[in-house]
């Protein structure tokens, strides 16, 4: 959620060639506290959902409000900004205090989202999105804000940034997650080539819970019906034998019928 944090302008960045200045390996987050609870519980999220998606991949990285390291001196006191939400493909899946550039083949991120606040919005609309398309080249890039809903999307092409068209749902495609983002419940949600909701494990958890009582209703009614029928043969066993008794004291044997 980082204002103005790189110490050096855009241009700057771009022109300048240095000497390579190796710092220690374990470069660590710096970034602020997010702004409000509904920004936590939105980046929380979009990582619970997209790591339960791909529970099965091991070749993504993807977090939220973690500091990237971009420096071409590779330093960690200039060029580094974080993101709110961001996804790396093509690399392994493990935990890191911080986003190195220079420590991850030269990885930027593939997909970045960013909850615009209104402290950050006039950021996260112009300077983070020129950074983010002419050095991060980040091909898919998004912004939601919470409170008015404002929701879109750019794919870059011949390295600019074009504006997605959402569809009849107002969802966007990310062609590099192959999966929607759209609104729902006014949240920033993922959804499914096919258009399914991709849950969070606790919405797997509840559903399971609910097909599970739904299986114990229809377990419990089939044995309902079941004991209806047994009492329902009974009763005709029962009517049979009382029929077989009265054709006896008429003195008529069943079996001549």
């Amino acid at each position: 959620m980082s204002l103005a944090k790189d110490s050096k302008p855009l241009e700057d960045t771009l022109q300048e060639d240095w000497e390579v200045i190796f710092p220690p390996g374990d470069l660590l987050s710096d970034e602020p506290p997010l702004e409000t609870e509904r920004h936590l519980r939105q980046l929380v999220l979009l990582i619970q959902c997209l790591e339960w998606w791909w529970r099965d991949r091991q070749d993504f990285y993807a977090f939220g409000n973690l500091t990237i390291y971009y420096s071409p001196r590779q330093r960690k006191s200039e060029n580094f900004r974080g993101p709110d939400f961001f996804v790396v493909l093509g690399t392994e899946r493990k935990p890191r205090k911080s986003w190195v550039v220079w420590q991850e083949d030269g990885k930027y991120p593939n997909v970045i989202v960013e909850v615009l606040s209104s402290t950050t919005a006039a950021t996260d609309r112009g300077l983070k999105k020129q950074i983010y398309q002419d050095i991060f080249r980040t091909p898919d890039y998004f912004w939601f804000e919470p409170n008015t809903l404002e929701f879109k999307g750019f794919h870059l092409v011949d390295g600019q940034y074009e504006e997605l068209q959402p569809d009849e749902h107002g969802w966007l495609w990310s062609r590099q997650l192959q999966l929607y983002l759209g609104i729902h419940d006014s949240v920033l949600r993922l959804f499914t080539p096919g258009g399914e909701l991709i849950p969070t494990p606790e919405e797997v958890a509840v559903q399971a819970d609910q097909r599970a009582e739904q299986e114990w209703q229809r377990a419990e009614q089939e044995q309902q019906r079941a004991e209806q029928e047994r009492q329902r043969a009974e009763q005709e066993r029962q009517r049979a034998e009382r029929l077989t008794e009265k054709l006896r004291e008429l003195g008529v044997d069943p079996s001549d019928l």
